[in-house]
């Protein structure tokens, strides 16, 4: 018989942590990384370094039975999302039934303070439209993110937004910018529907900030603005709303207690296709009204860059992305749009002039495969413009690595080779990419990949009948054209599973299914893809995951 799993009671995982420091990023990637890599500092090699029921996970050896996450994904366009559950014992008839799909099923009220003699508040339900944002990571799937968002009306206060197993955060926007948006929190489990209400401050619960943008002084600035309440930890306080362009008039509702706080950030954007007005975050005092304006200074008016992309040979490195971003005139910040070198090279990008005595950030990006690199330059832009010198991108290092089959004494050769970047090195933007393979194994087990600075998880995805495997490598900056070389390691034998998912009653086709496990690796949790499949039309699946 086969063994039947039932997804329920799952405990709350802790969150994703913070980037730890570059030195200890340093620490542990050059254990992995070295020309020859010292083996005391290694977790394991290959299986049989590990006991006799265990496999060598990019964690150590670890019981491939054991331990294991699925994410299961019916049918997103039915708003059935994704159920995670734990698998205590791997059999090799797995059948999964899952519960019912999730809710949030929430209701909102609207706070109306009763008039003299009675006073008092009553909560009456809230029937305007209004727009939700859950925003959250999985329960059991470290690092694993999830966010849903719908517009809708609620009846008589009630409201339900399907969303996958997970720790959320819910915001509620009202369609009337009078209303401030509210937050709560809920955690979903499988076929969970969970309860949430959120209440909206009475009328006379709220204050008003009232203020002017302008550019300077009395000048306007010539654009569509919004401006939006932000407590100091970057959470709304009041809706986005939009500045009167005629006057540059603008007024943030905000709940009460708001206004009692020592100090806020009050934010300016410029909205459109190509806004040609810094961003600029001011720091204000609710407890006193705006008397003088908000300027956004003399930022001037676009120009245009222009210069040529090269590598250290001096070739012209076609392809890659350019833009420009920075403080400018006034103390705002800009976003400049995107250019694409031709193939001589050559850019021509417009961005806002820099600020007087202050530069722009000019980032280049080549393409994924190239050996030139990111590169990120300081470059002044004066009012007129700027015709730059040829901008030279180092080349990406190196990583390299040899891989052999399960038996320890052949080379694997044709073993995909896919990187993701998932965590930025400081002082360095994080590279582009989402997990596309860039190389494959020759014939003697070697890999080797140009990468840019970052933390990367690299899936080694073989042609035979075997499992992927993953690792975390560090790519570390420097202009040296050192080689780093990952730990010789053997791929893993494979088991295959099988089995049907189902709703309890009917089979589930097309269904999403992956396996995971969830590792802690150079001091951070995160997710281990082992495994991924889809049901066939009869909501039978196979997936193949290591064993010993």
């Amino acid at each position: 018989m086969g063994g039947e799993y039932r997804a329920g009671g799952l405990p709350v995982s802790p969150r994703l942590v913070a980037l730890a420091l570059l030195a200890a990023l340093w620490g542990a990637g050059c254990a992995l990384l070295e020309e020859e890599p010292d083996p005391s500092q290694l977790v394991c090699r290959s299986d049989a370094e590990c006991a006799v029921n265990e496999v060598c996970f990019p964690d150590g050896c670890g019981d491939p039975g054991r331990d294991i996450v699925v994410e299961v994904t019916p049918n997103p366009h039915a708003r059935q999302h994704a159920q995670d559950f734990r698998v205590d014992r791997v059999r090799p008839e797995l059948n999964l039934e899952l519960f019912d799909p999730a809710h949030v099923r929430g209701r909102v009220v609207r706070a109306t303070s009763l008039p003299a003699p009675d006073g008092g508040t009553v909560m009456r339900p809230y029937s305007e439209p209004l727009h939700l944002r859950a925003e959250g990571e999985s329960l059991l799937l470290p690092g694993v993110s999830r966010w849903y968002e719908a517009e809708l009306v609620p009846i008589n206060g009630g409201w339900e937004l399907p969303v996958g197993t997970g720790d959320y955060t819910v915001t509620l926007t009202a369609e009337d910018s009078q209303v401030p948006p509210v937050r709560g929190a809920s955690v979903v489990e499988p076929g969970a529907q969970v309860p949430l209400e959120l209440v909206l401050p009475a009328p006379d619960a709220v204050v008003r900030l009232s203020g002017r943008v302008s550019s300077q002084g009395q000048v306007l600035v010539d654009a569509d603005l919004r401006v939006q309440a932000l407590d100091t930890d970057s959470t709304p306080l009041s809706q986005r709303v939009p500045v009167t362009r005629g006057t540059g008039d603008f007024t943030l509702v905000m709940p009460r207690e708001a206004a009692r706080r020592p100090a806020i950030l009050v934010r300016v954007t410029a909205m459109g296709e190509a806004p040609w007005v810094p961003q600029k975050t001011f720091t204000v005092d609710p407890r006193a009204p705006l008397t003088q304006p908000l300027e956004l200074g003399d930022f001037g008016a676009p120009v245009r860059v222009t210069g040529r992309v090269v590598g250290l040979d001096g070739r012209p490195v076609p392809g890659a992305t350019v833009a420009l971003r920075g403080r400018v005139g006034g103390g705002g910040t800009f976003h400049g749009p995107l250019a694409t070198t031709s193939p001589e090279g050559r850019f021509a990008v417009d961005t806002l002039p820099s600020a007087p005595g202050d530069t722009l950030s000019l980032v280049v990006v080549p393409p994924l495969g190239a050996t030139a690199g990111l590169t990120v330059q300081p470059v002044e832009v004066p009012r007129t413009g700027a015709v730059l010198p040829d901008v030279v991108c180092p080349d990406r290092r190196i990583v390299e690595g040899t891989i052999l089959l399960p038996s320890g004494t052949h080379p694997a050769p044709g073993v995909r080779v896919a990187v993701e970047p998932i965590a930025e090195i400081p002082g360095w933007p994080r590279p582009p990419g989402g997990g596309e393979a860039l190389g494959a194994t020759d014939d003697e087990g070697l890999w080797r990949l140009r990468l840019d600075p970052a933390v990367y998880r690299v899936d080694f995805l073989p042609a035979e009948n075997l499992p992927r495997v993953t690792r975390v490598i560090t790519v570390l900056p420097g202009e040296d054209a050192t080689v780093q070389r990952l730990a010789t390691f053997n791929l893993q034998r494979g088991r295959t599973l099988s089995g049907r998912v189902t709703d309890g009653s009917e089979a589930l086709p097309y269904a999403s299914i992956r396996f995971y496990r969830a590792v802690t690796l150079e001091g951070r949790p995160m997710s281990v893809l082992l495994s991924q499949t889809v049901s066939d039309h009869l909501g039978r699946y196979k997936a193949l995951i290591p064993v010993r």
